[in-house]
């Protein structure tokens, strides 16, 4: 149980680094919560979820067929690290930068919405095949199949939290997504970030 809480930790907060990191999925949703409220945040999660969850288990798939390789985890692990540190220093960089969110024109279908900037975000896939690959590489080692899933259970219920809360929170228009308090999360996250890619150092078998 120790081994389960332990991962879980790990995989909310590094997970909160794909969920809440600026893109247009997030920009879409502020746009979109601004007259629909919650339901078009979840309504996107939705769409999101369906670009999502195939693609997590074809990274278990082929995280099953990788680990009989020797390499394979060494090479994850220091891919994953990589990436932390880029998305952890992005995260940085924007929070120095003085501009405010964007607008979206892509608010029509909440769930068409999360499909295609989910689809077609480099960022997203990025994250997928590096950082979430060493997250399903870890839980498949420790549970089997079983693992894809319970990676892909903490990971998800995040999406519609955030994209829930944020919609609401546009709604309303509460301060709380102000450029300056989002920035302050941003820069929290980034250090776990840093933090966790070290961590994958550390860990690399040998």
């Amino acid at each position: 149980m120790a081994e389960f809480i332990e991962f879980a930790i790990l995989v909310i907060i590094i997970s909160a680094s794909g969920v809440m990191m600026p893109g247009p999925l997030f920009v879409a949703n502020i746009s979109s919560g601004l007259h629909g409220g919650t339901k078009t945040g979840i309504k996107m999660a939705v769409g999101h979820t369906v670009v999502e969850f195939p693609l997590v288990i074809l990274l278990g798939i082929g995280a099953f067929s990788l680990e009989v390789f020797p390499e394979f985890r060494t090479m994850i692990s220091i891919l994953g690290a990589i990436t932390l540190f880029i998305f952890g220093a992005l995260q940085f960089k924007s929070i120095f930068e003085k501009k405010e969110f964007p607008k979206s024109k892509i608010s029509r279908d909440p769930v068409f919405t999360g499909i295609l900037l989910s689809a077609f975000n480099p960022f997203f896939i990025i994250w997928w095949i590096t950082v979430g690959l060493k997250l399903i590489s870890d839980a498949v080692l420790i549970w089997a199949f079983a693992g894809i899933l319970i990676v892909f259970a903490l990971h998800i219920w995040m999406d519609f939290a955030w994209l829930g809360t944020v919609s609401f929170l546009a709604s309303k228009s509460f301060k709380i997504l102000s450029n300056k308090n989002y920035k302050i999360m941003m820069a929290g996250l980034s250090v776990m970030l840093i933090y966790f890619g070290i961590k994958f150092l550390t860990e690399i078998p040998t």
